[in-house]
């Protein structure tokens, strides 16, 4: 990868592009599995240095290729290749070929050359591939899931935010029933811990035990205790 790659890469990674916010931006709309070629004008008309690159996230910004002659064979950057990108420069145009679009292409495209000690941006393209969106994710248990997203002009970085907030209200109530199991076991080794705490209030009345009332004594009521004493 040439130098003038290197550091124009660096320069966008620095800044938060998007394609309304750059000039000259056209959006193109495709479904996954077409292709596409994308182009813009040529506008050192010589040669010279020339590169695609593509900004996803509004700040990733990657290199795709670079060409030196026009007649060369382009140099690929680290995660692309010639099996789905196809590099084409003529003096009057500079043109990019995308095969099997998927997801994962979808981002701000342009190209760019150094002409007389500058370096000079072309006109962008904003590619939105649309469809279906699958991600796939574990749960605590290991398993599977499957989550799709319908992208219509949404990129993943807003679905990522959705599943990770679903994805932890399920990791939280999987965790509470962990909970609940552990304790239905510590119950059976120890009965007193299955007590229930929770307190029930009530008034208490004390009522003093209500007095006996007396009546006279009549005559028939009345008991003589005699003691009788003989003597020698």
């Amino acid at each position: 990868m040439s130098v003038f790659t290197v550091i124009t890469v660096l320069f966008l990674s620095c800044h938060s592009w998007t394609s309304g916010s750059v000039p000259e931006s056209q959006t193109v709309e495709v479904q996954p599995g077409e292709n596409i070629t994308l182009s813009c004008i040529n506008k050192a008309g010589q040669t010279t240095v020339t590169d695609w690159f593509r900004v996803t996230n509004r700040t990733k910004a990657s290199c795709i290729s670079s060409m030196f002659e026009h007649d060369e064979t382009a140099s690929f950057c680290d995660g692309f290749g010639k099996e789905k990108y196809e590099m084409m420069v003529n003096p009057s145009k500079i043109s990019l070929h995308i095969k099997d679009l998927d997801f994962s292409d979808s981002g701000l495209y342009f190209c760019g050359f150094y002409l007389n000690g500058h370096t000079v941006i072309s006109e962008t393209t904003y590619l939105n591939v649309q469809g279906k969106h699958v991600i796939w994710s574990y749960d605590p248990d290991g398993i599977k899931i499957l989550i799709i997203a319908v992208l219509g002009g949404l990129s993943v970085s807003g679905v990522l935010p959705v599943v990770t907030i679903a994805l932890a209200v399920k990791i939280r109530k999987r965790q509470t029933a962990v909970n609940e199991e552990l304790q239905q076991e510590r119950n059976k080794v120890n009965p007193v811990l299955s007590i229930d705490y929770d307190l029930t209030y009530a008034t208490i009345n004390c009522q003093g035990k209500p007095k006996r009332k007396r009546r006279p004594a009549s005559g028939r009521e009345v008991e003589s205790n005699v003691v009788y004493a003989a003597t020698r």
